[in-house]
């Protein structure tokens, strides 16, 4: 009985204190300090950049299947048996180094846009004096949208 009023006692010392100390964060505010709010994803999918990076995939895209129309025809055309397993490992081999070279060329590009659009964001609430940016999707109100000034600088 004692020890289960010794930890409500400090589990409610520990709750005011947190509720204490959390008061005095939020109280210490400054009344100068500006919130903006972005919407990457309308960013994104606006971004000429990122659309240009698609049409690109899908040209590769296309560019394998057709690399694997070509594999699959060549491999139906040998009768021998080894010379048609050689032909699969073959194409197999280069059908992966292919993927692994779009899939680095294609994660390199998303980083430098991504990058591209995060300095672009921060200089522009640099520049309007803003404190803090949100993601909009995460903020039920307030904050400044600064979407549509940042979507003119993105190319």
């Amino acid at each position: 009985m004692k020890n289960t009023l010794k930890i409500l006692t400090v589990s409610l010392i520990a709750f005011a204190a947190g509720i204490t100390a959390n008061n005095y964060a939020v109280s210490d505010v400054p009344s100068n300090y500006k919130i903006a709010v972005v919407d990457v994803q309308k960013l994104v999918s606006s971004s000429s950049q990122v659309k240009a990076l698609k049409d690109e995939q899908k040209q590769k895209s296309q560019e394998i299947a057709k690399f694997l129309e070509n594999a699959k025809t060549n491999i139906d055309k040998e009768s021998d048996d080894k010379k048609k397993k050689a032909l699969e490992e073959k194409y197999n081999k280069e059908f992966q180094t292919k993927r692994e070279s779009i899939a680095k060329n294609y994660e390199t590009k998303l980083l430098a846009i991504d990058k591209n659009i995060s300095s672009i964001i921060e200089s522009n609430a640099k520049a309007n004096g803003y404190n803090l940016v949100l993601v909009k999707g995460v903020v039920l109100a307030g904050g400044t949208d600064i979407t549509d000034e940042i979507q003119k600088q993105i190319k």
